[in-house]
């Protein structure tokens, strides 16, 4: 292979990523195809080499590649370019929430109300019916005056902070693709999630802490862990599932203590432990799911150090805890918070398990499930900006696609009271790091039937994601299966507009 100007050659090694050589060094290239244990065993660094992994950066790039990541696959990177955002929180209202009950008012619907749309009805997954007004009210706020429903009063108040997107779009009405889209940017291949994208680029600030978080109380949401995959990635990439309905550290992070054994005494443990998977991992070309495992039982061992402050809310002030909420949504934003100063590098809270907001029946129900979040949402962005955080923080917010204008039917053609799934036109809102707050950036029609105007779909708001944390999406690839792939796989354009 020829050397590229610059003078560094990089060779693949598969499933790991890859390493640096000087194209004039002499050696094997079997000497050269080194894992990360093989090079803590061999230069005598153990987790010591840790210290040295932040000397070492390198910009990813093209592939995210360098001595960093030889060393330590979570050391801090730098993007390509000097993005705004340095971390990201997500609440995702897995179910789909309706625009026009929240961010997207439609007038003509209270026009046409149980009267059949002037056009014709789209297909989705289930008939639907005559046209639905939203029972909710909406009223202008902040100075940038954009409508938002009384389900979201809280939220409203940090408006000017916020640029709506009224025109996201996505492929398909079902659950399960959409889902997939969203997270990890293809509906059917089983590909890596955003938060393990971003983790791959940028590593994270905190080593006794996961660099990518998810929080679903009460279970896992559709799709389970496939939400938060590494797919082809590093395994250490993934996101590390958190059940917030408990509050005890051992429930929210089983076996988070050793009742049996010191910190000394399961140093001795691991170091024995990664001996021996060392042998057996030679043996088998340095699996790269030996690899992940290793790596769990390293951060489960460090996290055991400081996990236990950062998800306890206790040593907070009251007034802040208030500020917050009760409840788990109150509590998990808030460990949100603490996770994100302490530098875990994407956070992804989830409402709840299965799909909370998938209300086919009864779309009051929607007034129940914002009431649990808007304050809540409201409380971190302040937070955040009263911390001097919020112009590094990226938050964002919705669901995998939204809902439909009009009534669904039955089976037997009865009307129902709530509202369909919706992929042709719905919203999202960002905020904080890299975004133009006080802005609404595209349109539906004037029923929210489908996105008309300045149309954004899944891949743009990624490609737009990872601009606002300085990467080209076009760039950001990672090779595997002889084949560069990226988080917009071959789509994608950057939303300016939005950005500050």
């Amino acid at each position: 292979m020829l050397p590229p100007k610059g003078g560094t050659t990089y060779l693949e090694v598969p499933a790991e990523g890859l390493v640096q050589m000087n194209p004039h060094h002499s050696a094997k290239l079997s000497d050269m195809l080194l894992s990360r244990r093989d090079f803590f065993c061999r230069c005598g660094m153990g987790m010591g080499g840790l210290a040295l992994a932040s000397l070492l950066q390198e910009t990813p790039h093209i592939k995210a590649a360098g001595a960093a990541e030889a060393i330590n696959p979570l050391a801090p990177k730098s993007p390509h370019f000097a993005g705004k955002a340095k971390r990201v929180v997500h609440f995702f209202l897995n179910g789909g929430p309706s625009h026009v009950d929240t961010f997207d008012p439609k007038p003509a619907l209270d026009k046409y109300n149980g009267k059949a749309l002037p056009i014709e009805n789209l297909r989705t997954e289930r008939k639907t019916g005559a046209a639905f007004a939203s029972p909710f009210k909406f009223r202008k706020y902040g100075q940038s005056g954009i409508e938002v429903s009384e389900l979201f009063a809280n939220v409203a108040e940090c408006v000017d902070e916020i640029a709506v997107v009224r025109s996201m779009q996505a492929n398909l009405p079902n659950h399960e693709p959409s889902l997939m889209l969203m997270n990890c940017g293809d509906a059917v291949m089983s590909r890596p999630s955003v938060g393990s994208w971003v983790t791959y680029g940028l590593g994270t600030e905190n080593q006794n802490l996961p660099g990518f978080v998810a929080m679903c109380p009460g279970g896992y949401p559709i799709k389970e862990a496939e939400n938060w995959q590494s797919g082809f990635l590093p395994g250490v990439y993934q996101g590390t599932y958190i059940d917030t309905q408990h509050t005890q550290i051992e429930k929210l992070i089983e076996h988070i203590r050793n009742n049996y054994t010191s910190l000394k005494g399961q140093r001795h443990q691991l170091d024995l432990l990664a001996q021996l998977n060392q042998e057996h991992s030679q043996q088998r070309h340095h699996d790269a799911r030996l690899e992940a495992r290793i790596q769990s039982f390293e951060l489960a061992y460090r996290m055991q150090m400081e996990a236990a402050d950062a998800f306890d809310i206790s040593s907070e002030p009251a007034h802040l805890r208030e500020m917050y909420g009760a409840g788990v949504h109150g509590r998990q934003t808030l460990i949100a918070r603490r996770l994100l100063e302490r530098g875990v590098r994407y956070v992804q809270l989830w409402h709840g398990a299965s799909q909370p907001w998938d209300n086919h029946d009864d779309i009051q129900q929607h007034a129940k499930l914002a009431k649990e979040i808007d304050q809540p949402i409201a409380a971190l962005i302040k937070d955040l900006k009263q911390r001097g955080m919020l112009d590094e923080t990226l938050v964002i917010w919705g669901g995998e696609f939204g809902r439909t204008p009009t009534v669904e039917l039955n089976d037997s053609g009865k009307e129902k009271k709530g509202r369909d799934h919706n992929p042709y036109g719905f919203s999202m809102w960002l905020a904080g790091g890299g975004i133009k707050g006080g802005t609404i950036y595209g349109a539906t029609d004037e029923f929210g039937f489908k996105a008309v105007e300045n149309v954004v779909h899944v891949h743009d708001l990624h490609a737009t994601i990872l601009a606002a944390l300085g990467f080209d999406h076009e760039q950001f690839t990672y090779r595997y299966a002889g084949r560069d792939f990226r988080l917009t796989d071959v789509h994608g354009r950057i939303v300016k507009e939005i950005l500050a």
